[in-house]
């Protein structure tokens, strides 16, 4: 039950299927209690079948909510029934962040956004970087390549186990941007400054394989979208070789910015206290 003071602020949502799993309530709780902010941002679980109908009811005023965070299997949708997706949405084909305003749906893709400003706040000076290697290229990948394309990396190689997927990414983003086989990647990591891993490889339960990280440029930068665990066995790797690592919390906590700005009317931190409360609950499960 929420309390008064919640009832009376906006409220908004994370919605996926399963979302029980989602940190992102922490995340905005925390942020509403330090801020002093009225409102309230709940995890709605929502089937793919009855997604639309969620949507509407959101759109209508039904729902009561002002906005929310989209997560699997959701963003296209999201995107496909949003009134107003931006342009990062657009090309994406997918969004995670929806609001309300001017009695329209709108839809943005925060999930780059939040990739960059993860790294500029961990290992500032990545961007100098002129070649970035990108292993895999499923969904997740897309806003990785977007916002390193966008943040001025000149190459990008995407690899991945079947070539016709990272070609698929590499036609959508445009030149520069090359698609290669898993054989290819100790040539492709040849003076790259950058190297992110998108894929669930290393996450808990999920086998890595040994990466040879020596090729990259003495003071490239190792990065990986997993969180759980914190220090992925291709972190661990990077470490033992010297590399500096950036681990993937802080996209999760930076991605979540932008839409609680757009909801509570304040631009939130992402702090050390954070940080340490998301650990703790990750240290629990």
């Amino acid at each position: 039950m929420d309390d008064s003071r919640e009832t009376l602020g906006p409220q908004a949502f994370v919605t996926g299927f399963p979302i029980k799993h989602s940190r992102s309530p922490l995340i905005h709780g925390y942020w509403l209690k330090t801020l002093g902010l009225p409102g309230s941002y709940r995890a709605h679980e929502v089937a793919p079948a009855d997604f639309s109908v969620f949507v509407d009811s959101l759109k209508s005023g039904e729902s009561g909510f002002v906005g929310g965070n989209v997560t699997i299997p959701h963003k296209e949708m999201a995107f496909k029934l949003a009134d107003d997706p931006d342009e990062l949405s657009d090309e994406l084909g997918a969004s995670n962040t929806l609001w309300i305003e001017d009695g329209r749906l709108k839809a943005t893709n925060t999930d780059g956004r939040g990739f960059t400003a993860n790294l500029d706040e961990r290992h500032s000076g990545w961007d100098r970087a002129q070649s970035a290697v990108v292993l895999g290229a499923g969904g997740a990948s897309r806003a990785i390549v977007q916002a390193l394309r966008d943040r001025g990396v000149r190459e990008i190689h995407l690899v991945n186990r079947t070539v016709e997927r990272a070609q698929e990414l590499a036609d959508r983003f445009g030149p520069k941007i090359y698609a290669h086989s898993m054989a290819a990647l100790p040539e492709v990591m040849r003076g790259a400054g950058l190297f992110v891993n998108t894929t669930s490889l290393g996450m808990t339960g999920e086998e890595a394989p040994r990466i040879d990280f020596s090729p990259l440029l003495s003071d490239a930068v190792v990065t990986d979208i997993v969180y759980v665990p914190l220090k992925t066995p291709f972190l661990t790797q990077a470490v033992q070789q010297g590399f500096p690592v950036v681990d993937g919390l802080g996209m999760l906590l930076h991605q979540a910015v932008p839409g609680f700005e757009k909801w509570f009317g304040r631009r939130p931190v992402v702090d050390e206290k954070l940080r340490a409360l998301i650990i703790e609950d990750m240290d629990k499960h």
